[in-house]
């Protein structure tokens, strides 16, 4: 059975790496094994499930995952707690066999870079300042992560499964929802963490489903990117209707208007007020009727 980390032990591993936690990086390392248990018992991982950590930094989480995973792929940009981790799951009774640890940046990680086995689910506490960036990368780089469970800002956390009509639906909100069906699956205090951040966290769960309807002759990462410019004018104005906040990105409000009645979208209505099938289908309707360009 893996030793998990315990406050003590986390401080004296950072001390013998001479490692200092840095907002620069979004740097809080959970030190309670109580949470680490609770985050992996969230994830509900199947059985033979390939995991990919995103900032393991001085290991509590890995250690954690290790007993429950076919293999875990671990990225971590800092290259001094990249080149620790091994040890350290040597040290802690791990099997070091399931672990590949990747010295880079996860929001440029490619499939290629990971390799095989290919990740099946996404397991993480990610820093808070690219959190949804990194989510919303490896959905669209990996297929094959079929679920995941994030640990966030809790206020990053209320805007990724918030759903239409709530005032903290938007951008985040509806990108996740082209991959995913998310839901909150709990909030993290901020006693767990090293250093104690000012800001609680919460867990975000998710299983990934298939996209809205792609259009004939459309691969589907083109559609999502005409979608998600979609979603990037019309949250841009939140307090304009949809006929003047799609106005630049159509070439003028009534070109806008008639797009959204061609879709079947009242152009008075608000984004907050869509779903990620209404974009799709502004998107759809737009190309139908010459598209705006790239």
């Amino acid at each position: 059975m893996t030793e998990l980390l315990g406050p003590a032990r986390l401080r004296e591993l950072a001390t013998s790496l001479a490692v200092a936690p840095t907002k620069r990086l979004g740097q809080n390392f959970v030190h309670d094994p109580n949470t680490v248990r609770r985050i992996v018992a969230a994830a509900e991982l199947p059985a033979g499930s390939v995991v990919l950590e995103v900032g393991p930094g001085l290991g509590s989480l890995t250690l954690g995952l290790l007993d429950q995973v076919r293999h875990l792929h671990a990225v971590e940009i800092d290259p001094v707690l990249a080149g620790a981790l091994p040890q350290t799951v040597v040290d802690h009774g791990g099997d070091l066999g399931r672990l590949t640890v990747h010295t880079a940046d996860a929001l440029r990680i490619t499939a290629a870079d990971l390799g095989e086995p290919a990740p099946t689910a996404l397991v993480a506490n990610l820093p808070y300042n690219v959190a949804v960036p990194v989510v919303l990368h490896l959905l669209a780089e990996l297929p094959s992560l079929r679920s995941g469970l994030v640990m966030v800002q809790k206020e990053v956390a209320d805007r990724l499964v918030a759903g239409p009509g709530s005032r903290t639906y938007g951008i985040p909100s509806v990108k996740l929802a082209w991959y995913a069906t998310a839901r909150t699956a709990g909030k993290i205090p901020p006693s767990v963490f090293w250093p104690v951040p000012n800001v609680d966290s919460g867990l975000v769960a998710f299983v990934r489903r298939e996209p809205p309807s792609i259009p004939p002759g459309e691969t589907a990462d083109r559609f999502r990117r005409r979608v998600f410019a979609v979603v990037d004018a019309a949250f841009a104005q939140r307090r304009k209707t949809l006929r003047a906040a799609l106005a630049g990105w159509a070439g003028g409000a009534d070109k806008a208007a008639a797009v959204l009645v061609a879709a079947g979208v009242d152009p008075a209505a608000r984004g907050e007020a869509l779903t990620v099938a209404h974009f799709a289908s502004i998107a759809a309707a737009a190309q139908l009727a010459a598209p705006p360009a790239e």
